[in-house]
């Protein structure tokens, strides 16, 4: 069931917000050559424990999930899609990294990822990456009052596909409030004018997950948690908690620029 959330709410979950965006910019601040994973994550979890949030990944357990997620962000290195668990590796440069994230304020929640390149980027990775921003945009655009949920997944994959990026199957993004995964599913492809008529008051986390080599296979790995590609080629993600509102599009998660 989808539940379309009333202003006040939704100004309660921008507050959820904003502390995803701090959280993200303070480890994208801090992703230096020579930081481990296990560093970002507890630079994380100092930012939501400043803010009084909660983390609704840390012990987050979904039916294909063999244990319960040991962090409060996903961290994803090159060929990991999605799903990283934080480890002691530290990275090297040119490491293209992906974080997601969330937080639980006052009974909201919100959720957010960025990726980006540590040290000196590969010409190609900074293509991927712009062009999940792209994506992202472009399916954020296309979140308003008589769309359909079709329409922004088309949105999503067409610059996705445009760009010869392949997308994993079965993986996109989701409704989000009370809970950070809610209804209804949003697809990062679809037909546009299908499935569910977009309504004021509905909360989506829209986040296109892009393969660079323009393959859709992934695999996972032996954690039972982390996604990645079947050919070794290099992912990037990118994701914001968004409400479907009359005046248009209303980003929850904004970041401040770097």
């Amino acid at each position: 069931m989808v539940e379309l959330k009333t202003d006040a709410s939704i100004d309660a979950m921008h507050a959820a917000g904003r502390v995803v965006g701090r959280t993200l910019t303070a480890v994208r601040q801090a992703a230096r050559v020579g930081v481990s994973l296990l560093e970002l994550d507890e630079i994380a979890r100092e930012v939501l424990r400043e803010a009084g949030a909660s983390s609704p990944f840390l012990g987050y357990r979904p039916s294909f999930a063999p244990t319960p997620f040991p962090a409060v962000i996903c961290a994803s290195v090159n060929d990991a899609i999605v799903h990283g668990i934080p480890t002691r590796y530290r990275l090297r440069d040119g490491d293209l990294l992906s974080v997601d994230c969330g937080a639980e304020l006052d009974g909201w929640a919100g959720d957010s990822a960025v990726s980006f390149v540590v040290g000196r980027p590969r010409p190609s990775d900074l293509r991927l990456v712009d062009t999940a921003e792209r994506a992202l945009a472009a399916g954020i655009e296309a979140a308003v009052p008589g769309n359909r949920i079709g329409d922004i997944a088309h949105a999503v994959g067409s610059v996705c596909r445009t760009a010869g990026y392949g997308i994993p199957q079965g993986f996109g993004g989701h409704g989000v409030g009370r809970r950070m995964h809610e209804d209804p599913e949003v697809p990062n492809e679809g037909r546009p004018g299908r499935g569910l008529p977009l309504r004021p008051g509905m909360v989506l986390a829209i986040e296109p997950m892009l393969i660079a080599s323009g393959r859709d296979h992934y695999y996972e790995a032996d954690d039972g948690w982390t996604l990645r590609t079947t050919d070794g080629s290099r992912a990037a993600h990118a994701e914001h908690t968004v409400a479907v509102t009359e005046s248009g599009p209303r980003v929850l998660t904004a970041r401040e620029a770097l």
